[in-house]
């Protein structure tokens, strides 16, 4: 840490704290990571994981690694910063995004899902605050530590939860022979909070989920219901069956109709049946009207400002031990310029500085986190007494069931890590995202129209959950 100056901290969660740095030499802004010294190993193999593929794979939209260093046996990843997330507009936007900036944002974010899926990977912890946007519109998709290959046929993963609001019913059910299809599911549930403000599937338990699921999504299919039965878990729990409409934009009226197309075909039950990210960029909500002919030049143009900001630090390319149990090679990104962006940046000469917003406390009492200042949002209050639903609960639906009491753009990378043993700063340790894994007080039944009240709840339910290390 030698060469940063903290400016503050951004996040904390289970896994350790993002703090807000500033490289002493060139100036450049930038987030570190930094893990918790664990006796257990699986915050270094979540740390390993998200290293292996930050490395491995570079595209515009996914958040990049700068750097990786090791001080006082704690795991440092330094990346880019960007000052907010999803979820962060969603405080300001309380009734979702507007149309263009939706589109937008969509956009970018499934080249982000096709690219990983077209090198069978699949991110599994798709969720608004996993989706980073930089001021000038650019989205990344972060937090790699659940990511992992798909795996061969015949192969099973090993227990696994994602973040339980955007959780497929495969998932839920915990059968191991899930893919591709999780992270569409995902997608779906996000497409809908983004697009209304409200979470679509908010639960409190596995249990809840599965008959949210049941009462405004479809019943479990022959395969599902099966694994349901067997599961003791769910041992004299009867799901409803429900009568949904068969058309996507009765089923989804509050979304504009070519989106609920989108969303309907995400959320199917049998992931068999959902559509695929390259499938859902040649629908005809990117493609009319021109938006992608207009919107790609424009998107190239951020990305070229961009990426000449990230040219400043030069990193130590120094080889050494990065675990002692664990004798992983760890790299620094180099930050050589990606090769469709690379003659354009050498055309242009003059480069334009991006400012970065300065971060505020919020008096949140413990789990305080750094959050940014408003960016261009627009200052509406939410005048909701409870949290709306993108679509209305079929009739007859009764619920009858409790909780039981158990419940690339390629960039090149130098073969270099760097070990930090000089007495710095002491610092805590990292989320899995910047501003949202954050351990928060709040009281759930407290009024949840208010932006900040809805997202300290959020927060809190989501962070609640157990979350398991994968194979």
């Amino acid at each position: 840490m030698e060469m940063y100056e903290t400016l503050g901290k951004v996040g904390e969660g289970s896994y350790g704290t993002v703090m807000k740095c500033k490289h002493k030499v060139s100036g450049q802004i930038v987030a570190i990571k930094i893990f918790y010294e664990n006796p257990e190993k699986s915050v270094n193999k979540i740390a390993t994981r998200e290293i292996k593929f930050l490395k491995q794979f570079r595209h515009e939209n996914l958040v990049n690694l700068i750097e990786v260093f090791r001080q006082k046996k704690k795991i440092h990843l330094v990346f880019e910063f960007i000052d907010h997330t999803i979820l962060d507009e969603l405080q300001h936007f309380c009734h979702g995004l507007e149309s263009k900036r939706l589109r937008k944002y969509l956009f970018q974010i499934l080249r982000a899902i096709e690219y990983l899926h077209n090198n069978n990977i699949i991110h599994r912890d798709i969720k608004p605050e996993n989706i980073l946007v930089s001021q000038s519109g650019i989205t990344k998709l972060c937090d790699f530590g659940f990511a992992r290959t798909l795996a061969a046929p015949g192969d099973i993963y090993t227990d696994y939860v994602a973040t339980r609001w955007y959780r497929a019913p495969e998932l839920v059910l915990k059968d191991t022979s899930y893919g591709k299809p999780v992270d569409i599911w995902a997608l779906g549930c996000m497409i809908i909070e983004m697009a209304t403000g409200n979470p679509y599937l908010p639960c409190s338990s596995d249990l809840d989920l599965l008959h949210k699921i049941v009462l405004k999504v479809g019943n479990l299919t022959p395969h599902l219901e099966n694994i349901f039965s067997k599961n003791p878990i769910f041992t004299g729990v009867v799901l409803p069956q429900v009568q949904h409409p068969k058309n996507a934009r009765k089923k989804y009226p509050k979304l504009n109709g070519l989106l609920a197309d989108i969303v309907h075909a995400c959320l199917q039950i049998d992931p068999a049946e959902r559509i695929s990210s390259t499938e859902i960029l040649n629908h005809e909500y990117f493609t009319r009207d021109g938006f992608i002919e207009k919107f790609i030049p424009e998107l190239k143009a951020k990305l070229l400002q961009e990426a000449k900001a990230n040219l400043s630090i030069k990193p130590n390319t120094k080889e050494n031990e990065f675990m002692k149990d664990e004798r992983k090679t760890v790299y620094t990104n180099s930050l050589i310029i990606t090769s469709v962006l690379g003659k354009e940046m050498e055309k242009e000469k003059r480069p334009r500085e991006i400012k970065t917003r300065a971060m505020k406390v919020k008096g949140l009492g413990k789990g305080d986190i750094m959050e940014p200042k408003k960016i261009e949002l627009e200052d509406r209050r939410c005048q909701q007494n409870t949290i709306e639903n993108a679509h209305t609960v079929p009739q007859g639906a009764k619920p009858v069931i409790s909780e039981p009491s158990n419940p690339v753009n390629s960039i090149n990378i130098s073969n270099g890590i760097k070990d930090e043993s000089h007495t710095g700063e002491s610092m805590m340790m990292p989320p899995i995202n910047l501003t949202s894994s954050n351990l928060m007080t709040s009281n759930p039944s407290s009024n949840l129209s208010h932006p900040n009240s809805r997202i300290r709840w959020r927060r809190l339910c989501l962070m609640s959950e157990q979350v398991k290390v994968t194979k």
